[in-house]
Formats: C-alpha cells, sequence, structure tokens
C-alpha cells in the first residue's frame, strides 16, 4: 500500500548516520549523498527538523562531514567515540533517536527513520499507534532488517538506484570497466 505525501505535512527525519555509513561503504565501497536522501525522504513536504546523529573521534576529522551536514539543513548530534578496554569500540545512537522521534511526534505528520536497524521495530509500531504518525523507512535495502521494512507505513530502498544516493558511485563502476577488471593477459 503506498502512503499518501502531500505538501502540508509536517515531517520530521531522523538518520542513523553510522547504519547508513556502513551500509554504504560494505555494499558499494562508497560514501553517502545525504542531500539526496533528504531530497527523497522529504519529498516535498513541510520538513520541520532533521537530525543526524554522529560520532566524534579523538581525530576530528569528521567536523567537515558535520559541516556538510549542517548546510543541508541537517542538525546533528554528537557523541563521542567509546573504546573499553581491550580495544573494543562502541558507538550507538538509538535510544537517542527514538527519544528524539517520540518527543518530535506530536508536531509530525511522518517521521522518516534512515537506517535498517531492526532494533527500530518497537519505535515504529508506538510512532503508528500511539501518535498517529506515517512512519517511513529510508535505507538500504540490502542491509536492512525485513521486519523494519514490513513494520513501517513505507519503504524507500536506496538499494534501487545507488548512483542518486551515493557519491561517486556511478563514475567509480565506469572508471573500472574502461580501464579493465584485472591484470593483462
Amino acid at each position: 500500500m503506498a502512503v499518501i505525501k502531500h505538501k502540508q505535512q509536517r515531517v520530521g527525519v531522523f538518520i542513523d548516520t553510522q547504519n547508513l555509513y556502513h551500509s554504504a561503504k560494505n555494499l558499494y565501497k562508497s560514501k553517502v549523498n545525504f542531500g539526496a536522501i533528504m531530497e527523497e525522504a522529504v519529498a516535498g513536504r513541510a520538513l520541520i527538523r532533521a537530525v543526524a546523529y554522529v560520532i566524534t573521534t579523538e581525530s576530528g576529522e569528521e567536523r567537515g562531514f558535520f559541516d556538510a551536514l549542517e548546510k543541508l539543513g541537517i542538525e546533528t548530534k554528537t557523541k563521542d567515540l567509546q573504546i573499553f578496554y581491550g580495544g573494543a569500540k562502541k558507538a550507538d545512537w538509538d535510544v537517542g533517536l527514538a527519544v528524539d522521534a517520540i518527543k518530535l511526534a506530536p508536531k509530525l505528520d511522518a517521521v522518516i527513520i534512515a537506517s535498517g536497524d531492526g532494533d527500530f521495530i518497537p519505535l515504529v509500531e508506538y510512532l503508528r499507534t500511539n501518535q498517529g504518525c506515517q512512519v517511513e523507512v529510508v535505507t538500504f535495502g540490502k542491509s536492512a532488517s525485513q521486519k523494519l521494512k514490513e513494520t513501517a507505513d513505507s519503504f524507500t530502498d536506496l538499494c534501487e538506484n545507488p548512483q542518486k544516493f551515493l557519491i561517486g558511485y556511478g563514475m567509480k563502476r565506469h572508471k573500472k570497466h574502461a580501464h579493465g577488471n584485472g591484470p593483462a593477459a
């Protein structure tokens, strides 16, 4: 069933940056075009708020990325990367994203979650049932939870048009084919 999207709808976009980053890197060896994702997700509707949940590292190399997100009108919420004894690393914004979506839901008609993480299924169910929001999921389908896809009111699969949603993806493939795929015989 297709959802209705009209320009008076108030939308909020909640971006699980790590999830999209790792999906793009693992599936396509590319970087995410967040501008194209925002355009697709908002679809000409009234954007109330867009928030990207991001991780900071000690080196601070991600500052340029954060600035680029802000230029797109996306607020960034940062959390430090946790490094545990033994070298294990953890960077998780799931609870923060869920709490923000619940807090903002009364001001929104549609909540857009840019993530394929199945941990968001209870959030989707809560927003639909208790807040009356239309909940849309936008992510790379090949790495997304099947149950999350089924639970959302709509699912946009970024894998259907990777050239649009990845930076330089089509150009990398073209160069690879232009120069051959392997060593010369």
